[in-house]
């Protein structure tokens, strides 16, 4: 039996989409990598600057541009088309520019057989995976963004910085909006199998004094801190998907905050939203629903509210 490649397209030749296609690169998870941009010249230029690293990893890959056929024979699509994020702009303000983007990729695509997952990390990130997935007509599994995945990250980061511990041994979520209204569920926040509240109780001097809503403001706020200083994320949102593909690829069953379909989990329906899931070979695997206080209930379902307010604009 031989031995099959990985084919990944990342349709979005910018920073971020490069970044993803970088750090697939770097961590072994993909042997062809394909881009398709509007700017055909951007695109080949990308590829080619990717193509020089290879000469430095230690396996090969092929990394090229293409045309909309690639999807057809891709395990993995990135969406990753899109203008960047302006200071001072939320995820929402988005909405227009991207819709209007995404009408015309998935106009390419429409019609095409689709056999691959679809991962966007295109903002806004929920709403754009709604609008993919009904115009392609794939299933919710196999059509999701990252969502709350890098959001979650940026969490595991604050609450290592303010209790110094070893972010590693924090496992913690957002949930909700990738955008200023996403929620933390600080009941389900565990650091090395003991609840957070649990170490501050116990441990008052270090750790009572933390404060939660603030920890929650500056969670939902990195993302305007690293565009006002330096005008794009890219680093963070190319080793979320890449963690994402890896899953998918080695088959882990990783338990990742990303934003699919909702059909009763929750008590949510018809809206995609950041929530814990098991990604495996066939995409989302499980959608986890983990308990939640009534006062997390009641964010949760603020933040849907939001994301499906902005899906009915559409």
């Amino acid at each position: 039996m031989g031995f099959k490649l990985r084919k990944i397209v990342i349709i979005g030749a910018g920073h971020v989409g490069t970044m993803c296609g970088l750090s697939l690169m770097y961590r072994g998870e993909v042997d062809e990598l394909v881009y398709i941009d509007i700017d055909r010249e951007k695109a080949y230029s990308q590829a080619l600057d990717l193509d020089d690293a290879v000469s430095f990893l230690p396996h090969q890959i092929t990394v090229r541009t293409g045309d909309y056929g690639d999807v057809e024979d891709a395990d993995v699509i990135v969406m990753a088309a899109g203008v960047s994020r302006l200071p001072g702009q939320t995820r929402l303000d988005m909405l227009d520019d991207s819709i209007r983007i995404m009408k015309e990729t998935a106009s390419h695509m429409q019609g095409l057989h689709i056999p691959g997952i679809l991962i966007s990390i295109s903002n806004p990130a929920d709403i754009v995976a709604d609008y993919l997935r009904k115009q392609l007509g794939l299933p919710r599994n196999r059509c999701f963004s990252t969502g709350t995945s890098l959001d979650s990250c940026r969490l595991r980061r604050i609450l290592s910085q303010k209790m110094h511990l070893d972010r590693n041994s924090i496992q913690a979520f957002v949930m909700g909006e990738h955008g200023d209204s996403q929620m933390i569920p600080f009941s389900a926040v565990h650091i090395s199998g003991k609840p957070l509240v649990q170490w501050m109780k116990d441990e008052p001097v270090r750790y009572g004094k933390l404060d939660l809503v603030q920890i929650e403001k500056e969670t939902a706020n990195a993302g305007h801190e690293v565009i006002e200083g330096k005008g794009s994320t890219e680093f963070g949102i190319g080793i979320a998907l890449s963690e994402i593909v890896r899953s998918i690829f080695h088959d882990s069953k990783k338990v990742l905050p990303v934003s699919p379909l909702l059909d009763g989990e929750y008590g949510q329906y018809g809206i995609h939203a950041g929530v814990p899931c098991v990604i495996g070979k066939d995409g989302i695997e499980q959608i986890i629903e983990i308990p939640l206080t009534d006062k997390e209930k009641e964010k949760f379902e603020n933040s849907c509210r939001v994301i499906r307010e902005y899906i009915s604009r559409i």
